[in-house]
């Protein structure tokens, strides 16, 4: 038995049946709380989550036809809203959009799903389409739009793939979040990828900062 298993449910009650507007939450919470031990997807059974959350198997088919797309919900939820950017430069909001890849990495509940999510990627397809779909592109979209931005406002040269310049910027946090289930990301992280890329990327005239 898990951590997770051996928990009372979040909202402070008594283990058995939450109410009925609380089923949902107190389903998706024990499927977060079974990750975030590093309980597999794959050895995540109904009955297990079921258990996990103090309801009936029932209560979860009503909601969800399987573990998958009771998966892909969760994965929704635990992601964080787009971060606010400043707009005061390419550079400011290149920092704020990392930094917010950065935070989700140390953070162990994100990280356990993160980790989840890629393991699926072969074995179930419908997660990895939901997860790419749901959080992938819509931060590589934001991307995307500060480089554009900056292409624009003569602060990134018009040579520049933005495709490739944006997985230049995000591809040392997500490696440093794969490669290790304790990854080192000290504060100021962000700063020295984002300087360091744009070193390669800025006019030959433009300013450092």
């Amino acid at each position: 038995m898990t951590r997770a298993e051996s928990r009372p449910p979040s909202n402070g009650s008594k283990r058995g049946r939450p109410r009925s507007e609380a089923v949902e939450q107190a389903i998706m919470e024990g499927v977060m709380n079974l990750l975030e031990d590093g309980v597999p997807l794959g050895e995540l059974s109904v009955e297990r989550i079921a258990r996990t959350a103090g309801v009936g198997k029932a209560a979860i088919y009503r909601r969800w036809s399987g573990k998958e797309d009771l998966f892909v919900d969760v994965i929704r939820a635990a992601e964080s809203a787009e971060p606010e950017l400043p707009g005061t430069s390419m550079r400011d909001d290149l920092v704020v959009l990392l930094e917010s890849l950065r935070q989700r990495g140390l953070v162990s509940r994100l990280s356990a799903i993160l980790h989840n999510a890629h393991a699926q990627t072969r074995n179930s397809p419908k997660i990895w389409a939901a997860y790419h779909a749901g959080v992938i592109t819509p931060r590589r979209d934001l991307g995307l739009a500060i480089l554009r931005r900056g292409r624009t406002n003569g602060e990134l040269r018009t040579d520049i793939d933005l495709e490739l310049a944006i997985e230049t910027f995000v591809a040392p946090l997500l490696i440093r979040s794969f490669v290790d289930p304790d990854p080192d990301l000290p504060d100021g992280l962000v700063e020295q990828i984002v300087d360091a890329v744009l070193r390669g990327l800025r006019p030959v005239n433009s300013p450092s900062t």
